[in-house]
């Protein structure tokens, strides 16, 4: 064996070459990542019913999505999970499925869902495959004693806005999700025995401001060349909108939200 490796030492040589050589190329052409990109094979469903209980998301979602998720062609394995404010359920199916067509019948599914309870939002639809767990996190707090007096309560507002959408801008960038910080919103604090004293339930209380805070669409007119869209602007714009809402009538009298609350 080694006579005949010493009398052809040359194509020995040359074949020790060639192996050296593909291996310098593939050391600079091979992709290394931590995880192999696969296809994408999961849909994920996430329903969002601000502060609902998990009996209650179970209950009037996730079990109404099932109904009709489950009939969906190659479905291998269905998972649910209902959590304080938001249903979740992953749809996997087997690898070579077009994705795509997947996609639209799960949106087929959802739209044949006859109706969600009030202040759901509409179900969100997206994918995801094995490459794409999160790699990366950011963590943004303030200085030692906030010598810049940054205002908190802005911050996750600012990081939604200018941070966030720059790094989804980001060539093979999938998803970014925050966590943590506070949204803005209005509090509004109700006396139950003014409200009992007037005859108002705090159900027609919330419903009053809800119907207040929208805008409203009220269609378009044509007049020969120009077309005028109609809009409704109702939205509230600052404390005082809020405190001079009218929420009921008695005795010929307004009653206004800051007469039963602040």
């Amino acid at each position: 064996m080694f006579s005949s490796t010493i009398k052809h030492g040359v194509i020995l040589t040359v074949a020790i070459l060639i192996i050296c050589l593909f291996g310098i190329v593939a050391v600079f052409r091979v992709p290394v990542q931590m995880i192999p990109d696969l296809d994408a094979r999961t849909i994920s469903v996430r329903t969002i019913w601000q502060g609902a209980s998990p009996q209650d998301v179970e209950k009037e979602i996730l079990i109404e999505q099932e109904n009709y998720l489950r009939s969906i062609p190659n479905l291998e394995r269905m998972i649910s999970k209902a959590e304080t404010g938001s249903a979740n359920i992953q749809l996997e199916f087997p690898h070579g499925v077009d994705i795509s067509d997947v996609l639209i019948r799960v949106n087929n599914a959802l739209t044949q869902v006859p109706g969600y309870p009030e202040n759901v939002d509409q179900p969100r639809i997206f994918t995801s495959s094995f490459s794409d767990t999160a790699f990366m996190f950011f963590r943004i707090q303030p200085l030692d004693g906030n010598p810049k007096n940054i205002n908190l309560l802005s911050m996750y507002d600012f990081v939604d806005d200018n941070v966030r959408t720059r790094i989804e801008r980001v060539a093979g960038v999938s998803q970014v999700d925050l966590w943590g910080g506070a949204k803005r919103q209005m509090r509004i604090y109700v006396d139950p025995a003014k409200l009992a004293q007037r005859q108002i339930s705090l159900s027609n209380l919330r419903s009053k401001i809800r119907a207040r805070n929208r805008d409203v669409s009220g269609g378009d007119i044509d007049s020969g060349k120009r077309r005028y869209l109609l809009r409704t602007v109702g939205r509230f714009d600052n404390v005082e909108d809020i405190e001079n809402l009218v929420i009921a009538e008695r005795d010929g009298a307004l009653v206004r939200l800051r007469d039963v609350g602040y």
